[in-house]
């Protein structure tokens, strides 16, 4: 049963920052450059950077780092009135607006506390593998700070928008409490609902019957798992203490306005590489058709249309190495998935990124699954027109092209408790941090209407 609760949330002091919370936040700290880093760190000095990517510097000792450093402004800035916290339990509705394929959609969720599951839930499903490095950094931040800086993004299923609906009668929708836009263009509306126990009750009596998808913030979520076993051992183990529950967006998988971006392949280098050979090794499992690129000034447009349409019916990917002057598009010859292995559930069997796994990068070019996890050899852009530039400047040695993971794809996996591999999904626009947090308080028990 997923138990969805209201909080006191933390926000930047609304009325002191209203005309600048756009210098004051973020992407999630998993996309950020050292570039932007640095960006941020300078475009504001509260802005949340330093909270949830703190600069190291030479000398850091176990008393003094970025994690140390984190809760003393977090702390800091609570004193100072930069951030204040909601007096009573709130949710908060958003809505973000944004361009997409020359079309602006609107993607609305509501950001609350939901309870963590244990990993054989269910009712809250990851759809992607983590690794061990991140859950240890965020638990390093999280237990020196006592706060989740930045929300789980969760998927629900509501056809009917009975969700969305119910919370949007309990707000002004022409009067958000935030909206800027954002230095990638995006628009960002939030709302607070409090004091509201009939609304809270109706949503949590909906998401009882409901399932949770994990979009974004797998890393986060078996992290904030993590802390309450630490915190249980501490401090008992209480099912309404405020380490039981974690900060979720939950978004509509059923709406319109949500987006899933593919992510496109780079290769830095595979051994013993050679076109000729190559495009005769995977004619056993591909149908193959060059697309010239001389004198074609839309390719990556061209490219996408044609892998979208093969792509409602089959496997494809479009493929590009360093040197070449044609696009092969790869489609997928009849009964080839069979040879991807008896070790995968049908439901995998049918998703791209297995399928190029399977076929190409290992049976083909001879990567270990190893190898697939090398950030030295693998590299992952959204961006098709960056991907084919980096590998006709020599970046990288080939790129792969694929279509967006489709939403039946993820429900058909998770509900079959399976996982996919890693960056087979990016969903558009991230969450910003900085829009709201959640105190962790041992002592604290989270009301539940």
């Amino acid at each position: 049963m997923v138990l969805f609760a209201p909080f006191r949330g933390i926000t930047y002091n609304i009325k002191r920052f209203k005309n600048e919370i756009s210098k004051l936040v973020a992407p999630p700290y998993d996309v950020i450059s050292k570039e932007e880093q640095d960006f941020f760190y300078k475009i504001h000095p509260y802005n949340v950077i330093r909270l949830i990517l703190g600069k190291e510097k030479v000398g850091d000792t176990d008393w003094d780092n970025k994690y140390t450093r984190a809760a003393e402004y977090f702390n800091k800035w609570q004193r100072e009135g930069i951030l204040v916290r909601a007096k009573r339990p709130c949710i908060y509705l958003t809505c973000i607006s944004y361009e997409i394929n020359g079309k602006v959609k609107d993607r609305w969720g509501i950001i609350g506390l939901v309870k963590i599951e244990d990993s054989d839930s269910k009712q809250i499903l990851p759809h992607e593998r983590t690794f061990s490095a991140h859950k240890e950094d965020r638990l390093r931040l999280m237990k020196a700070c006592s706060a989740q800086f930045s929300q789980i993004f969760g998927l629900y299923s509501d056809p009917e928008e009975k969700v969305m609906s119910l919370v949007k009668e309990r707000v002004n929708l022409d009067s958000p409490l935030l909206d800027f836009l954002f230095i990638d263009g995006t628009r960002h509306r939030m709302w607070k609902i409090e004091d509201d126990s009939l609304l809270f009750r109706q949503l949590r009596e909906i998401f009882e019957e409901k399932r949770i998808i994990i979009a974004d913030g797998h890393h986060r979520y078996e992290t904030s798992r993590n802390l309450r076993d630490i915190m249980r051992t501490r401090y008992g183990r209480n099912p309404y203490k405020s380490y039981e529950f974690v900060m979720m967006y939950l978004a509509n998988m059923d709406s319109e306005g949500l987006t899933i971006l593919p992510s496109h392949r780079l290769i830095k280098k595979a051994s013993g590489f050679d076109i000729g050979s190559f495009l005769r090794d995977i004619s056993q499992f591909f149908d193959i058709e060059e697309l010239l690129i001389h004198d074609r000034g839309n390719i990556e447009n061209d490219i996408m249309e044609k892998i979208k349409k093969i792509g409602e019916k089959n496997s494809v990917f479009a493929f590009f190495a360093n040197g070449s002057d044609r696009i092969y598009i790869l489609s997928l010859k009849p009964d080839q998935r069979d040879k991807m292995g008896n070790d995968l559930h049908p439901a995998l069997k049918e998703l791209d990124v297995l399928v190029l796994s399977r076929l190409i990068f290992q049976r083909v070019l001879g990567f270990s699954k190893e190898d697939l996890d090398n950030s030295n050899i693998f590299h992952y852009t959204t961006d098709i027109e960056k991907a084919i530039n980096q590998v006709r400047k020599g970046d990288y040695q080939m790129a792969f092209i694929l279509n967006p993971t489709k939403v039946e794809a993820i429900k058909k996996v998770t509900m079959n408790s399976l996982i996919m591999p890693r960056k087979s999904t990016y969903f558009y626009p991230k969450i910003l941090t900085g829009l709201v947090f959640n105190k962790i308080d041992p002592n604290e028990i989270i009301e539940i209407l």
